[in-house]
């Protein structure tokens, strides 16, 4: 069974991508997750993840945003705070706490 998960893709007002995440990212959906973030990579932009509506993320999740952390900025809620933290992502790229 998947967890339910909705991504969407937009443009900022600069031109810069942002895919925006609501739901759970955990193994069950983690593929659709990754192929979203490569399909929102454009080149010489970074890629803004909005993660402010989402509530858990695991591993794979984690996994995925490691795999392209030098082109992304991550926006999320404080509930994510921590494990963004601990896992080291919020010293590798921009991680903005929201909310």
């Amino acid at each position: 069974m998947n967890t339910p998960l909705d991504l969407a893709t937009g443009l900022q007002a600069d031109g810069a991508p942002v895919l925006t995440v609501a739901g759970e990212i955990d193994m069950s959906n983690a593929d659709l997750f990754r192929a979203a973030l490569v399909d929102a990579l454009v080149d010489g932009h970074r890629l803004t993840v909005d993660l402010t509506a989402v509530e858990y993320l695991d591993s794979a999740a984690l996994a995925a945003l490691f795999a392209h952390v030098d082109h992304l900025t991550v926006v999320a809620n404080p509930l994510l705070e921590s494990v963004l933290t601990i896992s080291g992502l919020s010293d590798l790229t921009t991680v903005r706490i929201q909310g």
